[in-house]
């Protein structure tokens, strides 16, 4: 009798953590971003990006991502998330296994942005500047572009044009 006790408590005490891992599991926030790690004018540009950013995009107001970072923004919730310094898209490089000669990209007010489709939306990636800024935007907020109207005027005062 006194070995059923001892497993009884044991398997009561483990409950408040395992419901403790589920729940951290289960409640993972849309405001964490992943922080890319840009070196040098890079960095530098992407320091100078954060400074301009919009308090809103698209009417979603700023938050504040986690981990806070000098490379990363978001707006709303589901966030809208914004990551500068990101490294070139695979879809960009030559000899890689998504390298795609032609993807699809379009101008948006002065700055040109490569789409990717997602899972949920949208990522939206700068072209042809000194840093590439990378968007990811929830397809709740559809059409996803419509954020980069309000993201362009900050990317071209801050992120110059080049290769």
């Amino acid at each position: 009798m006194l070995g059923r006790v001892n497993c009884t408590r044991r398997r009561y005490s483990a409950l408040p953590l395992l419901t403790v891992l589920f729940a951290a599991v289960g409640c993972s926030s849309s405001q964490d971003v992943a922080v890319p790690s840009p070196q040098g004018e890079a960095a530098r540009h992407c320091r100078a990006l954060q400074e301009e950013l919009p308090r809103t995009v698209d009417g979603l107001e700023r938050g504040t991502p986690e981990p806070a970072s000098d490379f990363t923004a978001i707006w709303g919730d589901p966030a809208v998330k914004l990551r500068c310094g990101v490294p070139k898209p695979d879809v960009l490089t030559y000899g890689s296994e998504h390298y795609n000669p032609n993807p699809d990209a379009a101008e948006v007010n002065g700055v040109r942005w490569l789409f990717e489709k997602q899972d949920d939306g949208y990522r939206f990636t700068t072209v042809l500047r000194k840093a590439y800024v990378e968007v990811t935007v929830p397809g709740t907020y559809a059409p996803e572009v419509d954020v980069l109207v309000d993201l362009a005027g900050a990317v071209q005062k801050t992120v110059p044009q080049g290769v």
